[in-house]
């Protein structure tokens, strides 16, 4: 018999003891519709980077160098609102149904105020953030437009990652991937009339805006308004245990305060360090040259195949193990620690091997530039060795985020990014180029993932318990 999230965690409260088989039945139905939207996602960058690409290097140099800020800005409200997503898991695991709609609304509130405020200083320094990056006078007006324009958005991106985040946390994985997927479908759909001029297609003439690079960033904008919204009309219109029509107060309370800076304060700020010590990898690349620049940029994209798996599964972790927690049930958070971590490492290992042999393939997919698609292919296939690794680093992560012990990830990231991988690549990149800074990445991401191997064997991360 297949079980759903919420009657396993039913049992789970019960205190019965469950097959492995039906526990591994219900995290594959977690995990599947999350790889698969991952999957999409990263397919619909795929295509949105190759329609920049293939204006020029410069277009996607230009975007490139500001994308270490958005991943800053944007990592540091994933955080949080994962935090909220977390303390959603285990209070639905504790059947503290109440509890789970109040975080809900304080949600819904903290969208607001921290989307609008993180759009406001985004567009505040998006004037002078190419220039502070080391960006060449040519790319300066499409960078800040494009970080302008991705920064207004910001209310909604976090709207939507948030309320998606928070389906996942209460079973809805499907029903979160669907959505994912239409927002992907649009952002392409968007970008094709907004960055291309009119143009003859197959003897059709078709409207384009000509827009370039702020077309690429007012495309994907106008998606995420889209998600956003349709995300929080479910959440709005939902029967079940988060149905909003369901009485809870809308007042943000100490509890959740607490909670949020207990598990959310340590993932932003992991997840702000990790995007400071990728602006200042990209600070280090801008001085490789316009073709290292527009590489770096699209191998990222290309690598995206890959881990973009680990992270669909790494969601599933996050919620089996809250669930799991919740229901003071240490032993099937264990379990399913283990089973997660292991799927992530096995279908990474496996997309490492396709990295490695469609490398130049899939640079191609994004320019027609041979100096970039050469040097491009050369650092995804010394990255490739690193993914198993990077599996575990990802779907571990999960794992004890999910328990509420995000104080060990800060800690592990941090060490590990800032005084491996940014300490390999300052020395590598002056001798080897941008291939020294892939090659300082793998070293790092295969450590990582051997540390998180430790810290997850040994079980401290299962002590800190269910929140309050």
């Amino acid at each position: 018999m297949k079980l759903s999230l919420e009657q396993l965690s039913a049992r789970m409260r019960q205190g019965e003891t469950i097959p492995s088989r039906q526990t591994a039945q219900v995290a594959l139905a977690l995990s599947i519709p999350s790889i698969l939207e991952q999957l999409v996602v990263t397919a619909m960058g795929y295509i949105d980077a190759a329609m920049v690409g293939h204006i020029g290097a410069e277009a996607t140099a230009s975007i490139g160098i500001v994308s270490s800020s958005t991943w800053l800005l944007h990592g540091v409200l994933v955080g949080l609102y994962t935090a909220l997503s977390i303390q959603i898991a285990q209070y639905l695991g504790a059947d503290r149904q109440d509890d789970a709609r109040s975080v809900l609304r304080q949600a819904m509130l903290f969208n607001v105020i921290l989307g609008v405020g993180a759009a406001l200083f985004g567009l505040g320094i998006s004037p002078f953030l190419p220039g502070w990056l080391g960006a060449d006078p040519s790319l300066r007006a499409n960078a800040t437009a494009y970080f302008a324009i991705w920064s207004t958005a910001l209310p909604f991106t976090m709207a939507m990652g948030m309320y998606l985040s928070i389906l996942r946390a209460a079973g809805y994985a499907l029903t979160a991937s669907l959505i994912s997927v239409l927002v992907c479908v649009l952002d392409a759909i968007f970008n094709f009339f907004l960055i291309n001029p009119t143009r003859t297609l197959w003897g059709i003439t078709v409207w384009g805006a000509g827009l370039g690079v702020p077309g690429a960033a007012l495309g994907t904008a106008l998606a995420t308004v889209v998600g956003g919204l349709l995300a929080l009309s479910i959440l709005l219109l939902r029967k079940g245990p988060l149905c909003i029509r369901k009485p809870a107060p809308w007042k943000i309370t100490r509890s959740c305060l607490r909670n949020l800076l207990w598990v959310g304060g340590p993932l932003a700020g992991e997840r702000a360090a990790i995007s400071l010590a990728q602006v200042v990898l990209v600070r280090i690349v801008a001085g490789l040259g316009t073709v290292a620049i527009a590489a770096n940029s699209l191998a990222v994209n290309a690598e995206g195949l890959c881990y973009m798996a680990g992270y669909g599964i790494q969601s599933a972790a996050v919620t089996l193990i809250g669930q799991a927690v919740g229901a003071n049930r240490k032993d099937m958070a264990k379990r399913f620690a283990w089973l997660c971590t292991g799927l992530g490492m096995g279908v990474m290992a496996l997309s490492g091997v396709g990295l490695w042999i469609f490398a130049p393939t899939l640079m191609s997919l994004f320019t027609t530039d041979a100096a970039v698609i050469a040097l491009g292919a050369q650092v995804l296939r010394i990255e490739a060795w690193a993914e198993p690794m990077f599996g575990a680093s990802i779907v571990a992560s999960g794992a004890m985020q999910g328990a509420g012990d995000s104080t060990s990830c800060f800690v592990l990231n941090i060490f590990s990014m800032w005084c491996i991988r940014l300490t390999l690549a300052f020395l590598l990149a002056p001798r080897l180029g941008l291939m020294g800074v892939w090659g300082a990445m793998c070293c790092e991401l295969s450590i990582r993932g051997l540390l998180f191997l430790i810290r997850l064997a040994r079980g401290k991360w299962l002590e800190k318990g269910a929140l309050s």
